[in-house]
């Protein structure tokens, strides 16, 4: 727009109505065209057919065991039906279904060149999957799988060679998936049994270093508390070596005893009966001694120390004494050999307790890394187990894919009774109000709302000028006629087309000519 111009005027419904009663040619030549155009696409369109198949999606039953067939969480059931509906719409199962349909029937050309990127691209659009009418996309297991053609025939025919298609691509996914899984969990299935095979190993490198005290320490591992034969066989030692040493103290002090009654031997009398329990014999001449004793004592009391009697004991008792020293010479050599034997035995014991003590340091010392490894080992074990389930599991989907679908028809391809879209009456409704619509726009558009209401009276103006200029000498009784009476009467007259073209050249620049 430029600085001079002026900006166009809007036109007010009173001016909207004297332009389209001024210039009905204006308004009506658009809409006529545009209601003939209409009408003739309403009478040579072909309404489309919409062909619907109900399908019906389950879960592997593999992978549910407690509610096979079933979705557990409402998520997998979207993302099933969004991996459904990628495949619907994609090349190889577009392209699959028109090549088993086949062109239509009115169709001219090169039919090798069937389908073309074209067709293809064109039946995407005409395919859509919906869910039943009140619920949401991946809330529920039916959805409906939609074609559009304007043959109802073909329509039925591609949503079931659509269906069919679909569920052979999807089987094949799914055996894509399986093999793919199968492939991953192999390689841990090998990883796993490699890492077992290492761990077992070193536990095996373990096992032979502890040698026969391998059941001590699976004792020690196992339980945590309670005895095993290594500490009851620590204990038994550590009880003989006591007694040994017991036994070679109570012979020490015997044999001192002994040594000091062989120089005295009334000290065989204080002499405790608990050091004699190994000499019966010393201790049978110990009491007879005694009893000697004890009768020379008697007799002393009654008799002289010249009695015969008396003699007799002292005699006996002497006798007696003879025969604990000798027996008190046998007694320590007796002692002696006990002690030396008591001091190997002794040495012995405490050999094997040193033996038995070492045993249970090194299985302490083993006893944390044996458990760390076994620990590992049995993880290890678990871990592969884990992953053969896994490989089962994983198997027995892609032998499930091959063989079965998760996709099934509800029924069979219906239609309705009579194509979707706009009916002819409706279109020619359309058109006819489209055309009115149209011609009010263009009229709107290409007339100026200002010349339309200024010429009406400048033109009246116009024709009372010439009237008075022509008819100046006319009668009175024909000045008094009204402005209407004396317009038919000027355009009347012979001189009316010249008086018209002057009054028209001054209200509008247009040029007219006179006839």
């Amino acid at each position: 727009m430029t600085p001079n111009s002026t900006p166009r005027p809007t036109a007010s419904p009173k001016q909207v109505l004297e332009m389209i009663v001024r210039h009905p040619a204006r308004w009506a030549i658009p809409a006529l065209i545009t209601a003939l155009a209409m009408g003739a696409y309403a009478m040579f369109r072909q309404p489309p057919w919409e062909a619907s198949q109900a399908l019906v999606i389950r879960n592997d039953a593999i992978l549910n065991q407690d509610a096979p067939g079933r979705f557990s969480q409402p998520e997998e059931m979207r993302t099933v039906q969004e991996t459904i509906l990628e495949l619907v719409r994609s090349r190889g199962v577009l392209a699959a279904a028109l090549a088993e349909v086949g062109p239509p029937p009115n169709r001219t050309g090169d039919t090798a060149a069937w389908p073309s990127e074209q067709h293809i691209a064109d039946l995407r659009e005409l395919v859509k999957l919906a869910p039943p009418k009140g619920a949401e996309f991946g809330r529920t297991e039916v959805f409906y799988l939609k074609v559009r053609d304007p043959d109802r025939n073909r329509a039925m025919a591609l949503v079931a060679a659509l269906c069919g298609q679909l569920e052979l691509s999807f089987q094949k996914l799914r055996d894509v998936k399986a093999a793919s899984l199968v492939h991953e969990i192999e390689k841990a299935v090998e990883l796993a049994a490699k890492d077992l095979a290492e761990s077992t190993a070193r536990l095996s490198d373990i096992e032979r270093q502890v040698g026969s005290d391998l059941a001590e320490l699976r004792l020690l591992h196992d339980t945590t508390s309670g005895e095993s034969a290594l500490r009851r066989t620590t204990a038994e030692i550590q009880t003989e070596l006591r007694q040994a040493r017991t036994a070679q103290k109570a012979n020490e002090q015997l044999l001192e005893l002994l040594r000091l009654a062989q120089a005295e031997p009334d000290r065989l009398v204080a002499m405790p009966n608990t050091l004699l329990e190994s000499q019966p014999g010393l201790r049978r001449l110990k009491d007879g001694l005694i009893d000697a004793q004890l009768a020379a004592s008697q007799l002393l009391g009654r008799m002289s120390e010249e009695h015969p009697q008396v003699q007799a004991a002292r005699e006996a008792q002497r006798q007696i004494v003879r025969d604990v020293h000798n027996e008190i010479a046998n007694a320590i050599r007796a002692v002696e050999v006990d002690l030396k034997v008591n001091g190997d035995r002794a040495a012995l014991l405490e050999q094997q307790l040193a033996a038995t003590t070492g045993r249970l340091e090194k299985l302490a010392a083993l006893r944390a890394p044996y458990a760390n490894q076994v620990a590992e080992t049995r993880k290890r074990v678990d871990l592969l187990e884990r992953a053969q389930e896994r490989l089962a599991e994983a198997r027995a989907t892609q032998a499930t894919a091959r063989s079965s679908s998760l996709i099934a028809r509800i029924d069979s391809p219906e239609t309705g009774v009579r194509p979707v879209g706009p009916g002819r009456t409706v279109l020619l409704a359309v058109g006819v109000v489209g055309g009115l619509f149209v011609g009010f726009g263009v009229l709107v558009l290409f007339t100026d709302p200002v010349s339309t209401t200024a010429e009406a009276p400048a033109l009246s103006q116009a024709l009372h000028a010439a009237r008075e200029s022509k008819l100046g000498k006319a009668a009175p009784a024909n000045r008094r006629r009204s402005g209407g009476a004396g317009r038919e009467e000027i355009l009347s007259s012979p001189s009316a087309p010249a008086a018209l073209a002057e009054a028209l050249r001054v209200v509008s620049p247009v040029q007219v000519t006179t006839p």
